[in-house]
């Protein structure tokens, strides 16, 4: 095996380990969250802190009783959990993590792929874990499964337009389908010799794109598909041991990735102020780099679990009605403007 793909597998498995690990962590993050806004203590008998309650909770999961419905569809009951969880794990291969790191003289890239169109393949990958969730919902022959499930698809239709609306206008003003392109020009360079992170550019489509990523995780305020009021517990209401914990895990990875992708294309990836002035060996900088990408994710990690312990709930009337009535002709001017600017800006 020559080292570039000795480089790229051993990649894989970090990448794939860390998505995993801070899927884990983020269970614990968020309920140590919650009780701090409620002023309670959170976990904490699970070792120094609690910090040991996402083990504690995984072994919960894999002893629990395996149960499929009688009146199921057994293959597809099986078959939900596996594709939204596969589909989560996926969108992580054509994130930039960093920049490039130079051993034995020789280039490798932080990345796993680096499509030209890399854009569409994370909303096609998003696009298909709908899926995963629509057939575990039919598949368990419940009504509130079927009705969590419904309302899953179409919420996720229903925002993705919007969601894709914010992209070409950014896609307008980089010029490329590239992650980890478009993660570079925030660095300087390529017209951007300012420095300047694309959300300074396009505030309003990331405002947009961050209203429809919460829609796209089913997080609060969006979580209409589990709402335990209405539907007991929305598409996995038949759901028990490791299937839940599929779907439940599934849900931590697809804010982790949401969360990356928001930092690489609104607010420069890897790349971090001064990073030019510092005068350090270019791994230096690649390694300060993906430590400030992580916090970044970091970031909205938190963020993405402050407002869910911070806002109501939306009916879904008006679920829908912030998706078609408000976001999507939000989304639309946003595209005009950016094209009407830079067809100013081009013809000076």
């Amino acid at each position: 095996m020559t080292p570039f793909l000795t480089f790229k597998v051993i990649l894989v498995f970090i990448v794939f380990g860390i998505t995993l690990l801070v899927a884990m962590y983020s269970t614990y993050l968020e309920r140590k969250v919650a009780a701090f806004l409620q002023d309670r203590v959170g976990p904490d008998r699970a070792g120094p802190f609690g910090i040991l309650q996402p083990l504690a909770d995984g072994v919960k999961m894999f002893m629990k009783e395996e149960i499929i419905p009688n009146v199921s569809n057994k293959f597809l009951f099986i078959i939900g959990p596996c594709i939204a969880m596969v589909t989560a794990i996926m969108a992580g291969v054509v994130i930039p993590w960093g920049n490039k790191l130079i051993i034995n003289g020789e280039e490798y890239v932080l990345q796993i792929a680096d499509p030209t169109i890399g854009i569409l393949f994370v909303f096609a990958v998003v696009s298909i874990g709908v899926y995963g969730i629509m057939i575990g919902g039919w598949a368990s022959n419940n009504k509130f499964s079927l009705l969590g499930a419904i309302r899953a698809s179409a919420q996720m239709i229903s925002y993705e337009l919007a969601m894709g609306l914010s992209i070409i206008a950014l896609i307008m003003v980089t010029g490329t389908l590239s992650l980890r392109d478009i993660s570079v020009m925030q660095g300087g360079g390529a017209g951007n010799e300012w420095h300047m992170w694309h959300v300074v550019y396009q505030p309003l489509g990331f405002l947009i794109f961050i209203i429809c990523a919460f829609a796209e995780c089913n997080r609060m305020p969006f979580d209409l598909p589990e709402t335990e009021t209405e539907l007991v517990g929305g598409y996995h209401t038949e759901y028990s041991s490791m299937k839940l914990g599929f779907y439940l895990f599934a849900e931590y990875i697809n804010m982790f990735t949401s969360s990356a992708v928001m930092s690489t294309l609104y607010f420069g990836g890897f790349n971090f102020p001064f990073q030019e002035d510092l005068g350090l060996d270019p791994n230096v900088i690649t390694i300060i780099g993906t430590i400030f990408f992580f916090a970044k994710i970091a970031f909205f990690i938190f963020f993405f679990m402050w407002i869910r312990w911070t806002l109501p709930r939306f009916r879904y009337d008006q679920l829908m009605d912030l998706g078609w009535k408000v976001l999507i002709p939000l989304a639309i001017a946003n595209l005009t403007v950016t094209g009407l600017v830079m067809i100013l800006m081009n013809n000076k």
